[in-house]
């Protein structure tokens, strides 16, 4: 078991509709150094208690935004908290209470993952779409991990999707195990 605490932040509009991001939270909300924290059920009006989440930030030592990607981006309400609770003074600029935590993307897509390369649908990659978060860590002093990305979430096949989540699992059991334990990438064949 690890001695770092980790915290997740999730966002997903309409979770209860959300196959692939269920599987994944089932797996591992037991997990006694894990702290899951949804949101919208938190926050249904959108308004931010800014203190309370930099506390939640400033108590633990990796941070792992589980989402689906949406127009290329986040969720509204995520990227309001990114704004909000990542502000200057507290995680960057003169504030330091983000320096040396970590930053894991866990994203789901509706897409295979040759849709996001330069000739696939998407035309540029999942690790362009996702550069924002990285220079988001970056400015925050952050150690930027490798993503972890579901593709065709609601696609694959369920024992695909279970092995997903145990990968996600174990990799929260051990997160000082930077190298994925599976490929960082699922779905990556058309389950049409």
């Amino acid at each position: 078991m690890t001695d770092l605490k980790i915290l997740i932040i999730f966002a997903h509009p309409d979770p209860q509709e959300s196959v692939a991001n269920h599987a994944l939270l089932n797996e591992v909300k037991h997990l006694s150094h894990v702290t899951v924290h949804d949101l919208y059920a938190t926050y249904p009006d959108f308004f931010i208690d800014e203190v309370a989440e930099q506390a939640l930030v400033i108590t633990h030592d990796v941070i792992i935004f589980q989402h689906p990607l949406y127009m290329y981006s986040c969720p509204a309400l995520l990227k309001e908290w990114l704004d909000r609770v990542l502000s200057k003074g507290f995680a960057h600029g003169e504030g330091t209470a983000t320096n040396g935590k970590y930053w894991r993307s866990v994203i789901t897509t509706g897409g295979a993952a040759e849709a996001y390369s330069a000739d696939g649908y998407n035309r540029c990659s999942i690790d362009d779409i996702l550069k924002p978060f990285e220079l988001c860590a970056d400015l925050c002093r952050m150690q930027w991990l490798p993503p972890l990305v579901m593709h065709w979430a609601r696609r694959i096949p369920t024992i695909e999707r279970q092995y997903y989540a145990q990968t996600y699992h174990q990799w929260l059991v051990s997160p000082h195990q930077y190298e994925p334990l599976l490929p960082l990438t699922v779905g990556d064949v058309s389950h049409e």
